[in-house]
């Protein structure tokens, strides 16, 4: 048992350790006291969209922080991710009654349509790199959202039928899935607490498995030395491939399960801020620190919905909230204690 637990807290596994347990241990506190005391409907409504948005910066810390390289179009690959995901679940409604496992397959397509998407969009964008790349990633975070704008998609009993015309689509007795700049109508919400908790642990299984590979080293060498990695032979190009295509499929994840919370969508909130939304929680938790950004996804999503009822000051509140908190993790003073601090305990774990 002591080996067990001394291999826990070994410094490579301790972050890892705590992000289990960080995870684990809210859910267990939120699920007993959802049991046993009533809990308000703003709450309970934060749980689904807050688990997402920690998978989406996950995600994005993927590229910004271990591989070094700015994507501003992640909305995008999220937004594919979540009408793929409401697509497949209309049309399995009839063949899969049960919700949950349509809700699994339903995150599986939307996962592997956004990673074969993220594949394409590599291929000429990972050639780039600093601003260009971000202009690119950009660009084609819009181009989506203006593209399923401009999709209607139904189906009847003659089948699938599309168009990017409204007035083309004929349906007999059939049900659209999508209705243009309206996004999609009528989806039955089968997401829940539970499924968004086991997705951030899948998120972070995959993402320390990758880092903690050979892989992860080929891609955090790169980001650390571009030159000295290629002299070794580490093929650049393909480590930043690996780790753009993975950040989107778990950004496509966590836009399925974003859509299959609510029973309406619109293509419009997958646009630029919340792109910037994203980099900014990857920001405020840290370049590469992965439970600095389940932190700051957490507090900067829940942050502005408790401050609604102050209406128009609560994004004044919210900007000032940034200001501070930020002018203080660049204090070097401040960096300075903690690290003194961190180096105590690291001390008497030693003696220990």
């Amino acid at each position: 048992m002591k080996k067990i637990l001394d291999n826990l807290l070994h410094q490579k596994n301790r972050s890892r350790t705590i992000s289990y347990a960080m995870i684990i241990g809210t859910y267990l506190i939120i699920e007993i006291l959802m049991h046993s005391i009533r809990m308000s409907r703003l709450f309970t409504s934060m749980l689904v969209p807050c688990c997402c948005y920690i998978v989406l910066a996950l995600s994005l810390n993927l590229v910004v922080g271990f591989s070094g390289e700015l994507s501003l179009g992640h909305a995008g690959f999220m937004a594919v991710g979540a009408f793929t995901a409401i697509i497949v679940s209309g049309l399995c409604v009839q063949m899969i009654p049960d919700p949950i496992i349509r809700l699994f397959i339903s995150i599986i397509a939307g996962s592997i349509v956004s990673g074969i998407a993220g594949l394409l969009v590599s291929v000429p964008v990972l050639k780039l790199s600093g601003d260009y790349l971000a202009i690119v990633t950009l660009a084609f975070g819009q181009i989506i959202k203006s593209l399923i704008t401009n999709i209607y998609l139904g189906f009847d009993r003659n089948g699938m039928q599309f168009s990017f015309v409204n007035n083309e689509l004929n349906l007999e007795q059939g049900r659209m899935l999508l209705s243009g700049p309206m996004g999609a109508t009528d989806t039955a919400k089968i997401s829940n607490f539970s499924s968004g908790v086991l997705l951030i642990l899948a998120t972070l299984f995959i993402i320390y498995s990758l880092i903690d590979s050979k892989y992860g080293r080929a891609i955090m060498a790169a980001r650390d030395d571009r030159i000295a990695a290629e002299s070794i032979g580490i093929d650049i190009l393909r480590s930043k491939t690996l780790a753009f295509v993975t950040s989107a499929i778990l950004a496509g994840a966590a836009g399925a399960l974003y859509a299959l919370n609510y029973s309406t969508l619109q293509p419009a909130k997958f646009d630029f801020n919340t792109s910037i939304l994203a980099l900014v929680y990857v920001v405020f938790g840290g370049l590469g620190n992965i439970n600095g950004t389940i932190i700051a996804a957490t507090a900067l999503y829940v942050l502005p919905e408790l401050l609604r009822s102050l209406q128009d000051y609560r994004m004044l509140i919210y900007a000032i909230v940034l200001i501070i908190v930020m002018q203080l993790g660049s204090s070097a003073r401040l960096k300075r204690s903690l690290e003194q601090i961190r180096n105590r305990f690291a001390r008497k774990g030693d003696v220990r």
